[in-house]
Parts: structure tokens; sequence; C-alpha cells
């Protein structure tokens, strides 16, 4: 997990009467000054600010000496060394209010605030922030400025520039806190008065800020209306080093926000720009190239492509001037490689930044790259032994980083550099060390709330407490790293992103260890009973954080109160089980209606053997001749998932289940599940459905007496975005079965299947039912995650955005969305995270969708059965959906009958 650095705002020289200056002059000068530093720091404040030093009468030595302490702090910032600045800051805040400087020590002060964030001492950093805005003329408690005091000095450009950045500084604070909704209201703040002053810059670094607090807050549509305007607003504006990196500011957000293809040609654009400025005498546009190039290879990483970001990271390391742009690439490049597993080349390049880390002077970004080599040296070391660097030197390597982290006071890196060090203890089984040193990087964590990292360390202590026996205190400790998993869940993506794409290894596993542990109890006692409710509402959670990952944020409104209700109040019939597969078994949490304790089953299959079984069963039925085949797997499903469960499932006259499925178990149909004794699939014998998780269900009943429909299909073969789609020759005749079954319906067919056709007809009719009729793909890669329409693949946002009316005083949602032709992304084992998304995110209660693609007439066939069935009121949606697959399946015109026709279809979320 790496960290990146936070520009400082510096103070100008040298402006000494505002009286010397026209208006406008300063502002150009202002703005020149502010282009040079903008971040381009992901979730963080753009923090620049303007200060204006007044002349020094002769004498007074002292004071003289103030702006120079600025310009220390500002490079003691830059370098990473917060203490350091921390203290020169505060001999020239002291400075300032000796010489009655109250524009300079409110900008002093600010700084101080911005600096203290990095240290994680937010109790500081707010009484830092809150004297420099009472110095502004401000009032907190009111939320007026200088631009509301027209008889003040407060109301001059420069007081007003200060005062804007300053509020900037504050929503940061806010951000770092979790008080999004006051960042927002404080950087909104300061917009207005970016605006009065002409300061565009500013107004547009403001804007991106703004855009992360409302992706925070969960307004997500505005969130990208505002960056979509940026981007707009940048692109009209001419070509210069201020362009070039508001631009790179930009791409970095929407790499964030998971808008992985417009970040990479926004980052495109940018680079463009720079390097057609060529290289002045400061090397700037050169260094924003290798910055730029930088971000364009974190962008193609996120995208998955990992020999584009390779070349980028090769090119920043190549262009760049600045040495810790030239590290980064090159640790960025190495953890790349080993993660390719691109052994020999990782081998050739880890001796190159052996020798260019050595002579980095001490700072946060040089302990934070030390930590960086260390842990891919130990990947490395853990695929070959053989290599050059030994265990020792790697030790040594973060020894080195706790005695800079310590020497730079800085507790986060302290704890970060403590923390890694205690993994490799881990690693080389030294228990007593790698606990010690453990419970110091969590004690300095915890000192400054540092919670995205003390989890961590959490996590790490449950190990090593599971390593030597002590099972209850290595379930304590997991139970609060995921405890402050859940309280992170905003944070992860607004305030460290990088977690973001690190979730299978530094996230996922805390949760899935927990579990393990929580199942190990003795069976029949009461700690079981506990165990076991919290083995089940963990993997609730991580069914949470898996979807929140695959939509870079946090967006999703759990209930927990839900969890039983939904079953022994909304359906008495369903029973709800929870398949979990670890290294070596295979658990079934069954939570019965009306029963109060939950059941547990444990078959003795490894991992590796479930998941081959699975796979090889996705593979067989997705061809139409191997039934045999899918019956033989799929018949070992269901001894291993529903033969143990039997006996309690008849005694309830349970008539469905409802699964909440874990890792590749997603990717095959229950239904298929093979009983060989009474040679019945599952979906003879019950009802199915699927859920992401009951927290995030409604217990709502379909309501069919005003069952309404908009149906969509394309039929014709298309060509959209370089993907060729086939023809879908049937789609026309399932439109019209369904029409004929539901009365109010309208249709959209081929040319009128468009984003603006269904946005006019979502927002003037209060459909029930969604059906589209046409090409889709689900993957667990948010981008690869799309709809055809008859123009343009519609991805899972803008879907969102369709099927959520505008009218906000309608208060029926979309009870059913229904995509047919639709089909998992080949080769993508966790590919269902699309479909559960835009289960989850389309603003329907319930999703029917397939899971390959199927014939069309059988899809039509189906399809309309479906909703004949839909139409009795004693049915749920999956009893439909039951009794259409059976139609299927007994249809005696046609040779239906193999899994491949009926198995695809899946019902996901509501099923009542």
């Amino acid at each position: 997990m790496t960290r990146k650095r936070r520009v400082f705002f510096h103070t100008l020289l040298p402006l000494w009467k505002a009286n010397r200056l026209s208006k406008g002059w300063l502002i150009q000068l202002l703005l020149v000054l502010l282009s040079a530093f903008l971040c381009i720091a992901l979730s963080l404040v753009f923090t620049k600010t303007t200060a204006v030093y007044s002349a020094v009468p002769s004498g007074q030595k002292a004071i003289a000496q103030t702006p120079n302490l600025v310009q220390q702090g500002k490079s003691f910032y830059d370098a990473g060394q917060f203490a350091q600045a921390v203290k020169v800051l505060q001999q020239a805040t002291d400075a300032f209010k000796a010489n009655g400087n109250e524009l300079e020590q409110a900008m002093a002060l600010s700084n101080l605030s911005l600096t203290y964030q990095q240290l994680g001492q937010w109790t500081q950093a707010q009484s830092a922030i809150a004297s420099s805005l009472d110095l502004l003329g401000y009032s907190v408690e009111k939320g007026r400025g200088a631009g509301e005091q027209e008889s003040r000095e407060a109301n001059s450009i420069q007081n007003l520039a200060v005062l804007a950045q300053a509020l900037d500084v504050r929503g940061r604070l806010q951000l770092a806190q979790g008080q999004s909704e006051a960042a927002l209201t404080t950087w909104q703040q300061a917009s207005e008065i970016y605006a009065k002053i002409g300061d565009n810059a500013g107004l547009t670094r403001n804007r991106i800020n703004q855009a992360q607090a409302l992706q925070a807050l969960g307004h997500y549509r505005q969130a990208q209306k505002t960056l979509d305007e940026i981007e707009q607003t940048l692109r009209k504006q001419p070509d210069s080093a201020l362009k070039a990196t508001g631009l790179r500011s930009l791409g970095n957000v929407l790499r964030v926000v998971g808008n992985f293809n417009t970040s990479r040609q926004v980052l495109e654009q940018s680079l463009a720009i720079t390097q057609q400025m060529g290289t002045d005498a400061s090397g700037t546009p050169q260094t924003q190239v290798g910055d730029t190039l930088l971000s364009l290879g974190n962008t193609a990483r996120a995208q998955q492509q990992t020999q584009t970001a390779l070349k980028f990271y090769q090119q920043a390391d190549s262009a760049s001037v600045a040495p810790n742009t030239r590290i980064q690439a090159q640790l960025n490049q190495l953890s790349l490689l080993l993660e390719d597993r691109q052994w020999n080349a990782a081998e050739k390049l880890y001796p190159q930044i052996q020798a260019s880390i050595v002579n980095l002077p001490p700072s946060r970004t040089v302990v934070d790259a030390r930590i960086n080599f260390a842990k891919s040296l130990t990947r490395l070391k853990q695929h070959d032994n053989a290599i050059a660097a030994s265990w020792q030197d790697i030790a040594q390597l973060l020894a080195t980083s706790v005695q800079q982290a310590k020497a730079l006071e800085d507790r986060r890196a302290i704890s970060y550099a403590l923390g890694n060090l205690g993994e490799l203890y881990e690693q080389t089984k030294q228990w007593n060390e790698a606990e010690n040193l453990t419970q110091q990087a969590l004690f300095a964590a915890q000192t400054i709330d540092a919670t995205d990292i003390a989890y961590l360390w959490q996590w790490q202590l449950g190990r090593l407490h599971k390593e030597r026996g002590n099972i209850q205190g290595a379930i304590a400790a997991y139970t609060q790293a995921v405890d402050n998993l859940r309280s992170l869940r905003n944070d992860l993506v607004a305030v460290n992103p990088d977690i973001q794409f690190s979730f299978r290894d530094e996230v996922e596993p805390v949760y899935r260890q927990l579990v393990d542990l929580l199942l190990r109890s003795e069976a029949g006692s009461d700690r079981n009973l506990e165990n076991l409710a919290s083995a089940r509402t963990t993997i609730e959670s991580l069914q949470l954080a898996e979807l929140e990952n695959f939509f870079r944020s946090a967006c999703l409104d759990a209930k927990p109160e839900l969890l039983d209700s939904i079953v022994d109040k909304g359906d008495r019939t369903a029973a709800v089980i929870y398949p979990i597969i670890l290294p070596d078994r295979l658990e079934v949490i069954l939570k019965l209606p009306t029963q109060k304790n939950l059941r547990r089953y444990t078959t003795k299959k490894s991992q590796v053997e479930v998941e081959k079984t699975l796979e090889l069963l996705r593979q067989y039925l997705k061809e139409p001749d191997r039934t045999i085949d899918v019956q033989k797997l799929s018949q070992q499903l269901y001894s291993w998932l529903i033969q143990p469960l039997e006996v309690e499932l008849e005694k309830m006259q349970v008539t469905k289940l409802v699964f909440v499925l874990d890792g590749s178990l997603r990717n095959v149909p229950m239904g298929v599940l093979y009983d060989d004794k009474q040679q019945k699939y599952l979906i003879e014998k019950y009802a199915i459905a699927l859920t992401p998780g009951l927290q995030l269900l409604e217990p709502t009943p379909l309501q069919r007496q005003r069952l309404s429909a908009l149906t969509a299909g394309l039929s014709e073969p298309r060509e959209v975005a370089g993907i060729k789609f086939p023809r879908l020759p049937n789609v026309l005749y399932e439109l019209k079965q369904i029409e004929s079954q539901v009365p109010k319906s309208e249709e959209l067919f081929n040319q009128k299947f468009t984003q603006a056709n269904i946005q006019t007809q979502i927002n003037s009719n209060p459909f029930t039912v969604v059906h589209m009729a046409t090409h889709g793909q689900f993957s667990s890669n948010l981008e690869k995650t799309f709809i055809l329409t008859w123009d343009r693949l519609l991805k899972i946002d803008e879907l969102d955005n369709l099927l959520r009316t505008s009218d906000t005083s309608r208060s029926s949602a979309i009870e059913l969305l229904v995509l047919s032709a639709c089909e998992t992304a080949a080769g993508d084992n966790r590919a269902t995270l699309g479909l559960a998304g835009i289960a989850v995110r389309a603003g329907a209660r319930s999703t029917l969708a397939t899971l390959w693609q199927v014939d069309d007439r059988s899809t039509a066939r189906l399809m309309s059965e479906f909703y004949r069935q839909l139409a009795n009121t004693n049915l749920t949606k999956a009893e439909a959906l039951q009794k259409a697959q059976l139609a299927l399946w007994n249809d005696k015109t046609q040779d239906w009958k193999r899994p491949y026709f009926w198995a695809a279809y899946v019902l996901v979320g509501n099923w009542l």
C-alpha cells in the first residue's frame, strides 16, 4: 500500500503592498503560480495558496527571515519531512504574529494544518485551521467569511484568495475525518470565492475536490456530472502547464471512481500538451511528463493491461528528472512484474532500485519506497530463495525505514514501517519479535486514529495468535480488524484509494480468515452459536465489501436489521443458504424460516478440489452436448451443498432456496445441482434465487395489480466499440410474447432502442418491469460490464442513471429488470460480480439474467411462460421462474431438456 504525496501550498514573494498592483495583474500572477503546484494526488485537497509578504522595516532581522522559514517549511513538506516542516512553520507563525501580519499568519497556519494532517495529528490540524479562518474573518459557526464583510480589508483579492484556499484545507481535513457532507459544504463556500476573484485554476481544483466528496456521499450521478463539466472546461482552455496539470489531476480522480477509459483519454491529452510545450529552464514540463506517464501506468494497471502499464512505467523512469517519480515508477514496475510472475525481469530490475534508493534523503516518500521495495523483495525471495538479497538485507531495509520514520517524527510512517518489519519476522517464523513489533505498530496507528492501517496490524496479530494456538485471541484481533474495515467503507474510497487495487490481497482475506476461525469452535456450545451468527454477518459484510470494491465507491445502503425479518416475516417457506469456500473445507450455514438458531454443515473438501469442480461444470454447461458430464459434476456439488440439509428442509416444508454464494460458486446456477437418487435437478424441487446479501433487500412482494413493462431489444447484427455482435432473430417474437402477457407495455426495438429513448420512457411512465433482450456482458471489471443498445455499450453507472427516475415525487421503484441474451465474460472467474453489481445498482428490486448466451428461440419461449406465471398473484418471482424453466424442460416439441437451454437463468435480489 503506497501513499501519494500531497502538495504544500506556499507563499508568494514579494507582493508587499496590495495597492502597488492592479487587480487583473495580481490575479494573473496568482494563477501562474498556482498552476505550478497543482497536486496530482488522489482524493486529497489540492492545496496551494498565495501569500503576500509585506515590506520589512530595516533592523527587523527576525521578521525578514520569516519568508525564508515559510520556504523552508515548503521544502521540508515537499521532501516528506513533515515534523521538520511543522517546526519551521510554527516559528513562521509566531514571527508573523509578533509583527502583526495577520494575513501571513493565517497562511502559515493553513500550511501548518495541512502538515499536521499528514502526520495524522487531527486535533492540532483542526486548531491550526480554525485559527487561520478566525484571522481571516471567517465564522465557523455561521459559515460566513471575508466575502460578506465589505467594510474590511478581508475583501481584498489577497485575503479572498487566502481564505478560499484555507477553506480548501479545512475541507480536506473534514473529508479525512469522514465528514464528507461538511467537506462538500466547505468546498462549495470556497468555490464561491474563487468565482468572485476570477481564479479559474482554483475553481477547477476545488470542483474536483467537490466531486470526490459527492462520491463519498453516494451522489454518484452528481459527481460524474461535475467531473464531465470539469473535463469540458479544461478541454476548451488553450494549452498550458495549468491545463496539462489540471487534466492530470482529473485523470487520476477518474481512475479512482472507476472510469478507466476516460481517465486514460484525459491523461493522454495532458501528456500531449506537456510534450508539445517542451522543457523550460526549470525542467517543470519534463517533470510533468514523468508524473503523467506514471499516472498513465497506474490507469493501465487498473485496466489490467499489464504490458501497457509496464511500458508507461519504463517511460516515466526514463523521462522524469525527479528522483521520487523515478523510484516510484521503478517500484510500480517491479511490483507489477511480480504480480504477473515475470520473475526473470523482476530479478534484473531490483538491483537498479537497490542502488537508487540508498541515495535518497529521508522523507515520508522514501520511507514508503523502502517498505514497498522490501515487500517486493520478500515476494521475489519467496519465489527464488537464491536471489542476492538475503532475509537480513530485507530486514535491514525495513529497520532503516523505522529509523528514518522515527527521525522524521512521523507516527504514520513509524507505524507502517514497524508493521512491515513485524510481517517480515512473521514470514521467518520469529513469533515473539513479530508480535512485539506488530503491537508497537498498532499502538502508533491508534495514537493518530489511523484506522486504515490499524486494521492491517490487527489482522497481523490475529495471524500470529492463530499460529501460536491462541484461537480466541486470534478471533478478537480479527474481529477488531473487520470492525475497522466496516467503519472504513467510505474512507476506503474517498481517503485511501490504494486499497481498492489490493482488495484481494489486503481486504478480502481478513473476512475469510475470520470466518474460518469462527467456524472452528466445538459444535453445540453457546460460543459456537454466537460464532456461527458472527460468521454469517461477516460473510454478508464481505459481500458488501466486494461489491463496493467492484464499483470503486461506497455505494451500498446496508440494513443489518433485515437479515432475518425478510425470511421470518416476508416468506416463511424460504430458507437462506450461505456456502463458504475455505482452504481445507466447504462450510454451509443454513437459516431456516422462523428458527432463531442457525445451522452449520461441514464437508471436508479442499478449496482446490471445489474450484476445479466448479470450473469444469461451468465449461460443460455452455456446451449443449455435455449433459452427462454436467450431471456427474453437479451431483458432487449437490452432495456437498444440499444433501446434508435435506432433512431439515423437508421438516420445515421449505419450497424456496435463497443462496448467498461465495467465490466461484457464483459462476454456476444452483438450479442445475443434481440429486442422483431421485434423478432430479434442484430446480425441480425448489424455487431458487440468489442475493448478494439479505442486508440489501427490502421484504416487499411484487405489486402485480399495476404491472407495466418497458420492453427493448435488438435483432440486427451490430458492431459497437470495435466489438461485433451477431443477430438475435427471435427477439421481436420474445418482446411480442411479453406484451401479450403484460398489456401495459411500451416497446423500443432496434433503431428505437437508444439511451435517449429509454430515458424518455422511464421519466414519463411508472414501469414496474424493464425487459431488455440484447447482448450484454457481466465482468469483474466495471468497465467491461455493459448492455448493448442500438448505437452504444451502456455501462452500469449509465444504466443506473437511466432506470432511476428523475421524478423524485414518484415512490415506486422498478420491480424487475430482465436481461436476456447476456453472458458472463469468458475467462473471468469473478464475472458474476458484474451481474450482482447490475442487480444492486440498476434501481430494481430484482434482476433476472442469463449466465451464458442461450438459443434465443428457447429464451423467447421461457420468457413468455415466465410472464404468464408472473400474472398469478399466488406465485413469487422465484416460483414464476421455476415454473417457466420446468415448462421449457418439459416441452415435448423441442429438445430443450438439456441444462444448456434452461439452467442459464438466475434471479438475483428480492424473490418475493
